[in-house]
C-alpha cells in the first residue's frame, strides 16, 4: 500500500559535528559525536538505541563497527547501504520500516565523512567504482562527478535555453540563505559578477555550480510516533517516502537525459504521503551542482518542463517566495554531508528551529536525494510537523 508508512515514525533527535575542510579526527569519531547529540537532542539514553543505519561509498566506517562503538549489546536491526546521494534519504525510509515494522524501537541514521581531508570523491588515486560503464570512461579520463553531472548538463540547458546567468542565481540565491546559517562554511556575499568570474571546473560548472568538499557528520533518530509524543523534541512525522531507479552513463533505456528519475518518482512519493507538489511549504533538493535544482523543481511538480530557472528568477525559491528551497545554503554553501544534512535541515524547519531562515508557516517539507543521475537510483521522502 503506497500509504503504508504515512505519520507511523517520526524524527526525534538531530546532531551534527562541525563543519570543516580538516576534521583531524576519523570517521568512527565523527559518526560517535553526531550520534551523541542527536541522542541529547531527543532526550534519550545511549542504552535506547537499538538500531543503526548508513550509507558510504568506501569512505567511511562500517555501521556494525558503530554500533559497538555505541555499546549496544543486542543489536535488533543494522543496514550498511552501499551508494552516493541518491541512498541518502532511502537509510531514512528503511530505518523507518524497521520502526514500523517492530524490528527495532530507536534507529540512528548518519553521513560520517572527511571528504575533504581523506576522500575526495573522483580523486586521482583511487580505484573505479565498480560499474560497468567504468571500463569505458576510464581510458579517457572520464571519471569524476562534475565530468558525469556536465553532460546530463549540457544536455538540459540546451534543450530549455537555460544559461549561465540562470545557474549563477541558484548559487546566489543559496549562498543568501547560507549567510542566515551558522554552520554554513560558506557566509560571505556572493554576486553574479562573482559567479561569473569564478574558475571553471568542466563546463559548463564553474566553481560555485559544484558542491563543497566537507568534513562533517550528520545523524538523526527515528523511533515510533507513539513513542516520539513523549519525548524532548517536537517530532517531525515521516509523511512519505519513495525511491526507484534512476540513470546510468552506459544504458537503462532512458533515452530522455534532461528529466530525472524524479519525475517517476514523485507520482509515488505524493501518493505515500496524500499531497501534491502545492502542499510542499519549504524543499530541500540535493545540490551536488546547480542545475539539479533547476531539474528537481520541474520532475517534482513545482513547475512545467523548462521552467525552473524562471522561478528562481522570480524569487519563489528564495526564504519569503511561495517554495523556500535549500534554506540552510544546501550543499553549495552550508557543507557535503551527502544529503542527510537536507534531511536534518528539514527537521529544523519543521520545529521552527531555524531564526534568521525561518519559513513562516512551515507544516510540510521534502527532502530528497540526488534524482537519479550517473547512480542509477534516486530517493526523496515527505515530512509533516508533528504534535
Amino acid at each position: 500500500m503506497a500509504d503504508a508508512l504515512r505519520d507511523k515514525t517520526a524524527i526525534v533527535g538531530v546532531g551534527y559535528t562541525e563543519y570543516s575542510k580538516n576534521s583531524g579526527v576519523s570517521t568512527l569519531t565523527l559518526a560517535l559525536r553526531a550520534i551523541r547529540a542527536a541522542i541529547d537532542d531527543a532526550g534519550l539514553a545511549h542504552g535506547d538505541i537499538d538500531g543503526v543505519a548508513c550509507h558510504r561509498v568506501g569512505d567511511s566506517v562500517q555501521a556494525v563497527i558503530v554500533a559497538q562503538a555505541l555499546g549496544i549489546r543486542d543489536l535488533r536491526y543494522h543496514a550498511d547501504m552501499f551508494g552516493g546521494g541518491a541512498t541518502s534519504t532511502q537509510v531514512l525510509i528503511s530505518a523507518s520500516m524497521a520502526v514500523a515494522s517492530g524490528l527495532a524501537d530507536y534507529v540512528v541514521c548518519w553521513r560520517a565523512i572527511n571528504a575533504r581531508s581523506e576522500w575526495r570523491m573522483g580523486g586521482t588515486g583511487r580505484a573505479a567504482p565498480d560499474t560497468v560503464e567504468f571500463q569505458y570512461q576510464v581510458p579517457y579520463g572520464f571519471v569524476t562527478p562534475p565530468q558525469q553531472f556536465a553532460m546530463y548538463s549540457h544536455a538540459y540547458m540546451h534543450r530549455h535555453g537555460v544559461t549561465a546567468e540562470d545557474l549563477g542565481r541558484v548559487a546566489i540565491f543559496q549562498r543568501g540563505h547560507a549567510m542566515k546559517n551558522e554552520r554554513a562554511m560558506m557566509r560571505g556575499p556572493l554576486t553574479m559578477d562573482d559567479y561569473l568570474a569564478s574558475r571553471w571546473i568542466v563546463e559548463p560548472f564553474r566553481l560555485f555550480d559544484c558542491c563543497l568538499e566537507t568534513d562533517a557528520a550528520v545523524a538523526l533518530i527515528v523511533t515510533s510516533a507513539e513513542r516520539a509524543r513523549d519525548l524532548r523534541r517536537r517530532p517531525v512525522l515521516v509523511s512519505g517516502a519513495a525511491y526507484g531507479g534512476g540513470h546510468t552513463l552506459f544504458s537503462n533505456q532512458r533515452a530522455d537525459l534532461t528529466t530525472t528519475a524524479a519525475r517517476e518518482l514523485s507520482t509515488r512519493l505524493y501518493a505515500s504521503a496524500g499531497i501534491g507538489p502545492a502542499d510542499v511549504d519549504v524543499a530541500e533538493f540535493y545540490d551536488a551542482f546547480t542545475p539539479l535544482v533547476l531539474m528537481q523543481l520541474e520532475d517534482f511538480g513545482f513547475c512545467a518542463p523548462g521552467d525552473g530557472a524562471a522561478m528562481v528568477a522570480d524569487g519563489a525559491t528564495s526564504i519569503g517566495g511561495a517554495l523556500p528551497v535549500n534554506t540552510h545554503g544546501g550543499h553549495l554553501s552550508e557543507g557535503y554531508v551527502h544529503g542527510l544534512n537536507h534531511v536534518a535541515e528539514a527537521v529544523a524547519q519543521l520545529r521552527g528551529s531555524c531564526g534568521d531562515r525561518q519559513v513562516d508557516g512551515a507544516e510540510v517539507a521534502l527532502s530528497t536525494g540526488q534524482p537519479g543521475y550517473v547512480a542509477g537510483c534516486s530517493s526523496a521522502v515527505v515530512l509533516k510537523k508533528g504534535s
